[in-house]
């Protein structure tokens, strides 16, 4: 288990789940991991991220797009804090595509 400073993620089904900060300090080693466990990801699961800054959404929406999300999304559940934010100062909708209207 990571301690609070130490991000985690593990494939759970058609889930990805972080767990702990999501920030531009934490999120490189995250990326090797991510990238060997995306295939069939639909949902990330972020309830044990507490909180996420632009690196972190960069590495989610990278994440979402190389899964095929902009084709009907990627689902989330959790919103650490910061993310609400976030994603209304990229356009950014819910499922991590972008927002045209």
């Amino acid at each position: 288990m990571p301690t609070s400073s130490e991000p985690a993620l593990r494939r759970d089904g058609d889930a990805l789940t972080f767990a702990g900060p999501l920030l531009r300090e934490t999120v490189p080693p995250l990326w090797p991991a991510a990238l060997r466990a995306l295939d069939g990801v639909r949902r990330f699961d972020l309830q044990a991220v507490p909180r996420i800054d632009s690196a972190g959404l960069a590495l989610l929406v990278e994440l979402a797009a190389r899964a095929g999300g902009g084709s009907g999304g990627i689902g989330i559940a959790g919103a650490p804090a910061g993310l609400d934010e976030l994603l209304a100062a990229y356009r950014l909708r819910a499922d991590l595509d972008f927002n045209h209207t």
